[in-house]
């Protein structure tokens, strides 16, 4: 649940920033219908609830040489806060990781790694992953293709509510 109501003008501020974070105010004010300063107040205030978490580049992977990505499903041994705590900090110390999922189902972690190539990830799989605190059980699925990938979140359930 958003920590605040969010109204049709928040909304397509919300999308058009999805679309392109780099809007400038007055190009942003214009696309919603609003005039500049309404507007970044309106963004000042989604970004100090935490909606808008903050504005990133989107880049290349295989540009830069990080040409395979790999949906690493870990399983725990025991779930036990001390072994929880030093997998996670672990996990977060790992710059391949670039996400990190508490699920259900057959795993108890599922990771997205990011290497270069196939011998970059053995490197990383048997020298740290399966070393990785209460680890008990790895399975790797190598990914073919990108179908979809960063996508703008849905926001089409925020229609109720006003300001």
């Amino acid at each position: 649940m958003p920590s605040m109501n969010l109204d049709a003008i928040d909304r397509k501020i919300l999308a058009a920033l999805q679309r392109d974070g780099r809007l400038s105010n007055v190009e942003l004010a214009e696309e919603v219908g609003l005039s500049p300063s309404p507007c970044l107040r309106r963004v000042r205030l989604l970004e100090k609830a935490g909606i808008i978490s903050g504005y990133h580049a989107t880049l290349d992977r295989a540009g830069l040489g990080l040409g395979l990505t790999i949906f690493v499903g870990v399983k725990v041994e025991r779930h036990h806060e001390e072994e929880a705590t030093a997998f996670r900090e672990a996990v977060m110390a790992l710059p391949e990781v670039v996400s990190c999922h508490l699920v259900s189902g057959e795993a108890d972690f599922l990771l997205q790694v990011v290497v270069p190539d196939l011998a970059a990830y053995e490197r990383l799989l048997l020298g740290t992953l399966l070393k990785l605190p209460a680890v008990n059980d790895i399975r790797s699925n190598f990914a073919i293709q990108t179908v979809k990938d960063r996508a703008p979140l849905p926001l089409d359930h925020l229609s109720g509510g006003g300001r």
